[in-house]
């Protein structure tokens, strides 16, 4: 007899877990998908045209609160934890409620879930959210195409819009972001590499993408998996690197699938080193050697730059930080707090008397952000809803620390300054050798 599976998820994981794993495998039949961590997720399907012939009405999503009920209600046998970045209590507090109503709780790894491409794949992935994968997947691209080589990134999904034309997604120009609907967290992710004059492809359905991926227009030599929150690669990598962050000491060891991340690591990056403290930035080295012994450490800091100093120096400025760094993330700074304090700003103003709408509701989540305003803008609504917060808040000037210029998407009535961030790397071994080594392994030269 078939089982009756639920996929725990958060648009992302969920998806590519059945993708791969359940869809046409008729020992299974996967009745629902529960949704968490992202706002307005369920109540939707996931529809025909991506689950496949065994599921002709699609697979509903539900709210992961529903967990027990669907469990009894369904006749549930397993239960498929499949999103990223949560505590292994967390984990297993799933794991007891699903176990509490009967079911099964099932983790799948790598070798069921990644695809194989035919090209050299590089990955990046890091043991928290807001580590730094970002700049690292951008610093490795700039280095291989400085050596003529076409590098075509593929980001982890976040497919919060029609999941049957999200199937597959391809970005080259600042104006597909537009033509895709995409939210600001995707914006985040993918505008920077469109800038730099690369392409960048996402979307649902991961085995049709590094597919077009890999015969894009343009040119293919390498695969760059630019990995989200802490999950392992959808791909089987050639070389994995993975980002570790001495602002949160020890996380590398208690988050999940972090320390998966971790222990496939060929390569170690300790980023931030120019601002963390050196007893944090040597339990993350001690816990690097004990997890993954055989790893290539790389040492490297990420140093801050602003387009108007002046905009900061003595005034009570608003920071602005990435939205799932502070959330889910849980950071208690980022690199628009690192900005203001380098610049010199009088106070870092509070924003919580001034938020509004679903912003509101964010700091109700996530009571423990603090003095820092998430741009969180996965709806229309979220984003209007940024645009009035920060114009509320009583500031002097708006710090904007997100990966992309947010004042192209949301009209700000106070001075502001964008913040930039690049990896670099401190002495040796360097990434840039790790890659000469890559580049020669695999003939690309």
């Amino acid at each position: 007899m078939k089982k009756n599976v639920i996929i725990i998820g958060a648009a992302g994981r969920d998806f590519h877990n059945f993708n791969t794993y359940y869809r046409g495998n008729e020992d299974y039949n996967v009745v629902a998908f529960t949704a968490a961590q992202i706002p307005d997720i369920d109540g939707r399907k996931y529809p025909v045209e991506l689950a496949g012939d065994l599921y002709p009405e699609g697979i509903p999503i539900y709210a992961e609160d529903e967990l027990p009920k669907l469990i009894k209600d369904l006749n549930i046998d397993d239960c498929v934890f499949s999103y990223s970045d949560v505590t292994y209590d967390k984990v297993m507090n799933v794991s007891a409620i699903v176990n509490a109503a009967g079911a099964n709780f099932v983790l799948l790894g790598p070798e069921d879930t990644m695809v194989k491409s035919t090209k050299p794949v590089i990955a990046v992935g890091a043991v928290r959210t807001g580590c730094g994968k970002s700049q690292t997947s951008r610093k490795v691209i700039e280095y291989l195409m400085e050596k003529g080589l076409k590098v075509v990134a593929i980001r982890h999904p976040m497919p919060y819009g029609n999941l049957a034309e999200q199937k597959v997604q391809r970005f080259a120009t600042v104006e597909d972001l537009a033509k895709h609907k995409c939210t600001v967290e995707e914006m985040e992710e993918y505008e920077p590499h469109v800038v730099r004059g690369n392409v960048i492809y996402a979307g649902v359905d991961y085995e049709a993408i590094v597919r077009a991926a890999e015969n894009d227009p343009d040119g293919c030599d390498v695969i760059l998996w630019d990995g989200g929150n802490n999950d392992f690669p959808f791909y089987k990598p050639d070389l994995n690197i993975t980002v570790v962050d001495p602002h949160r000491p020890g996380h590398e060891l208690k988050y999940y699938p972090g320390e998966v991340t971790l222990r496939l690591a060929d390569v170690a990056i300790i980023n931030k080193m120019d601002s963390a403290a050196p007893e944090d930035i040597q339990t993350v080295r001690e816990n690097i050697h004990k997890v993954a012994p055989k790893a290539t450490v790389v040492d490297a800091a990420s140093p801050i730059a602003v387009d108007n100093p002046a905009v900061i120096k003595d005034k009570k400025v608003l920071v602005v930080e990435d939205g799932p760094t502070l959330t889910h993330g849980e950071m208690k700074l980022g690199a628009g707090t690192v900005a203001a304090q380098k610049f010199g700003a009088a106070e870092i103003i509070d924003p919580r008397p001034f938020v509004v709408g679903k912003l509101a509701e964010t700091f109700e989540i996530y009571p423990n952000i603090g003095t820092l305003l998430p741009a969180m803008g996965y709806s229309d609504q979220q984003l209007k809803d940024l645009e009035t917060s920060i114009n509320n808040t009583e500031c002097e000037a708006v710090v904007i620390g997100t990966p992309i210029d947010l004042q192209r998407i949301v009209k700000i009535d106070k001075p502001s300054t964008r913040v930039y961030y690049d990896l670099q790397e401190i002495g040796q071994p360097s990434l840039e050798g790790v890659l000469n080594d890559f580049v020669e392994e695999h003939k690309l030269a």
